[in-house]
């Protein structure tokens, strides 16, 4: 192959010599300048992302937020705000900030399924960052930033593939899911390799305070020693703790936790009550029954009174099941009889009562579809047009629920699922017709509404029956409020304003 020297630059050098050419463009030099100009950072501190967010108006509590992750805790923290006061906008800024500086190249985001969507959209459309959400045909190192279900990324061969890549920045959102160690989640996190981690959660304490030390170990390994060095350093039990202060005071070095009242945005009011019911004797006699009932391998008598507590379907299910497993089959028979013959649920009755007087769109959250569905068959009867909401709802059924219940329904019921995922600011009223053990799912169903955009009063009616266990429940409820303020921070009012039981 011959190689020539090309002598073509020749003529035009020449006719620059003589002026008849320029020898360059003022303009292309211009435009150029200002496009390097633009590619420096020239500060250390300070957001550089909000510059290029043209869709995006950051609240103040949420640029802080960001900074304060970034130039304090070198992006390893806990972003605990509220419910409802934008975490993933404050993860978004953050993911954005680095992405620019060149600090991150690759990132995964892992989030419950029922979210995954909602993540792609404001990453895409408010922070310009293409997201994409893993399916089975992506391929995983094709994509700089992924979105991804917990439970799908915690399966083989989807953790496989994982573990091949090499991400620069980790976000979790709902992080609370992660528990502690013994979760496959967990190890699966544990086991990421994490220049930068961001875990999102509301609620960093769900039920004890372990499941903080196990979340913050995650984020900085020996923060707050070993497990035993913490049990011994605080004197900690599940619900509670000593030298509450210096543990919050290294808390505080990896969270940030942003509260309603600090924003400076105008919220509206949470008026919040516990309402006492009394069972009919009837009712009663069949509670008592159910607690006489000799322990099982299948199901404990504490399930039988939280479903009695909720509806005579709950707790009919459950009797059928334990005849079918050939359990106590004559006293079960006894008492399902009794049951089946109950006429009134005094849960539901007081129910109908506050939806009435509210004139107004409801959510009702229980923890048993076929109290849902009792509940659904009950309102109706009286006039009441509901629509369900659980689990088993993929999302467009989801979707197609809410914009029924805005549009045409009074009330929606809901179960646990209702909780998480879904924003209904224009209802005002939550009726927690049964009560969970873990407060922190309280605050997730009120967050339902009482969020940004929410403008009026939101209502809350927690019902509680007299002398069953959900006396106990609120007990405990108490208990773990308390040492959830102890160590994280106050707490809106989730049971009632002046935190009395019934």
């Amino acid at each position: 192959m011959k190689i020539e020297r090309s002598s073509e630059w020749e003529e035009g050098f020449i006719n620059k010599l003589n002026e008849l050419e320029k020898w360059d463009s003022w303009t292309l030099y211009k435009m150029n300048y200002e496009i390097v100009k633009m590619k420096l950072i020239p500060d250390f501190t300070g957001l550089q992302a909000t510059k290029y967010l043209p869709n995006l108006k950051p609240l103040k509590h949420q640029l802080e937020a960001a900074e304060t992750v970034i130039e304090r805790m070198n992006g390893k923290a806990i972003l605990a705000d509220e419910v409802g006061l934008g975490k993933t906008i404050e993860a978004g800024l953050v993911l954005k900030e680095y992405l620019i500086r060149g600090l991150v190249k690759k990132a995964l985001i892992l989030a419950p399924a029922s979210l995954i969507n909602q993540w792609v959209e404001e990453l895409n459309i408010k922070f310009h960052i293409p997201a994409v959400a893993y399916k089975k045909n992506v391929q995983i190192e094709r994509h700089d930033v992924l979105i991804m279900s917990m439970d799908t990324a915690k399966k083989s061969p989807h953790k496989e593939r994982i573990y091949e890549q090499n991400y620069d920045m980790i976000i979790i959102d709902e992080a609370h899911k992660l528990k502690n160690h013994k979760t496959q989640i967990y190890e699966f996190v544990q086991s990421l390799k994490k220049k930068f981690c961001l875990l999102l959660t509301a609620t960093p304490i769900q039920n004890d305070v372990f499941e903080l030390f196990y979340l913050i170990s995650l984020l900085k390994p020996g923060h707050l020693g070993n497990y035993d060095t913490f049990q011994s350093a605080f004197s900690a039990s599940k619900h509670d703790l000593e030298h509450d202060d210096y543990l919050k005071e290294l808390v505080n070095q990896v969270m940030v936790r942003n509260r309603r009242e600090d924003t400076g945005i105008d919220w509206t009011n949470r008026r919040v009550q516990i309402i006492p019911i009394q069972f009919t004797k009837e009712e009663e006699e069949v509670y008592n029954l159910l607690g006489s009932l000799q322990k099982t391998a299948s199901f404990s008598m504490i399930t039988l009174q939280k479903e009695m507590c909720s509806s005579k379907e709950a707790t009919g299910l459950t009797l059928s099941k334990m005849l079918e497993d050939n359990e106590q089959p004559q006293e079960i028979e006894e008492i399902l009889a009794k049951l089946m013959a109950l006429e009134v649920n005094s849960k539901a009755k007081k129910t109908l009562e506050i939806i009435e007087q509210a004139k107004d769109k409801v959510i009702i959250f229980t923890e048993y579809r076929a109290t849902q569905i009792y509940l659904q068959w009950y309102l109706h009867s009286n006039g009441i047009t509901s629509v369900l909401f659980n689990g088993k709802y993929n999302k467009s059924k989801r979707d197609y629920m809410k914009h029924l219940f805005k549009e045409r329904a009074q009330v929606l019921i809901a179960t646990e699922a209702g909780g998480e995922g879904i924003n209904l600011q224009f209802c005002h009223h939550v009726i927690n017709y049964d009560l969970p053990w873990n407060p922190m799912k309280l605050e997730q169903r009120i967050g339902r509404v009482h969020r940004l955009g929410q403008e009026h009063d939101v209502h809350i009616y927690n019902l509680a029956i007299a002398n069953t266990i959900e006396e106990k429940i609120l007990a405990l409820l108490h208990t773990k409020i308390d040492v959830f303020e102890k160590v994280v921070g106050d707490l809106d009012a989730i049971l009632s304003n002046f935190k009395e039981s019934v």
